[in-house]
């Protein structure tokens, strides 16, 4: 009897697909694009937005098992580096302010925590407290970034103001990869 129950539980885990977290999919599906580049188009943004009228790039430059790096170029802007960082159930966003010599600018590694393991298509960072002591009036924001199939998104929605930025980037259509981003070697 023990040597049969035995064999059913082995069937049975053997047969159960244990199901993902939703931030364990969104980092793999993330992975995917690791060395690939797209261009983007700013979604909603204030009017006076100094993004408008530039080419956006996003480069899944940098994938590590707990660490993804994506140099976001703005025009022949490279200065920015969104990290994205996952410790456990969560995962972090960090925004990398470089000069063009490679050293960080004073305004650098804001943003936060999403508060939940999140969904395989979302996930929701909220400002932390190193970024309400850097930029006291971003205390309020709010990131999220979505990815499917066929897009990636990076949203700011700063609570309780008009500020709202989306870029939409079309991953159908990986672009020739950029040079680096300022403060990086290749």
């Amino acid at each position: 009897m023990l040597k049969q129950i035995l064999f059913l539980t082995a069937v049975f885990l053997s047969t159960t697909v244990v199901a993902q977290k939703g931030n364990e999919v969104f980092w793999s599906n993330l992975k995917k694009h690791c060395g690939k580049s797209y261009e983007g188009v700013i979604v909603e943004a204030p009017a006076n937005d100094d993004f408008r009228g530039k080419k956006l790039v996003m480069h899944v430059r940098s994938c590590d098992s707990n660490r993804i790096r994506i140099p976001f170029f703005v025009g022949e802007d490279k200065s920015r580096t969104w990290v994205l960082t996952k410790n456990t159930d969560r995962i972090l966003l960090k925004h990398d302010h470089r000069h063009s010599d490679g050293k960080s600018d004073s305004i650098t590694m804001y943003g936060g925590y999403t508060s939940s393991t999140g969904l395989s298509g979302i996930q929701v960072f909220t400002a932390d407290q190193e970024t309400a002591n850097l930029i006291p009036a971003a205390s309020s924001n709010v990131w999220w970034i979505t990815i499917d199939d066929t897009s990636f998104t990076y949203n700011l929605r700063r609570i309780g103001t008009a500020r709202v930025f989306t870029v939409n980037f079309d991953l159908t259509k990986p672009i020739d990869t950029p040079d680096a981003p300022c403060g990086w070697k290749d």
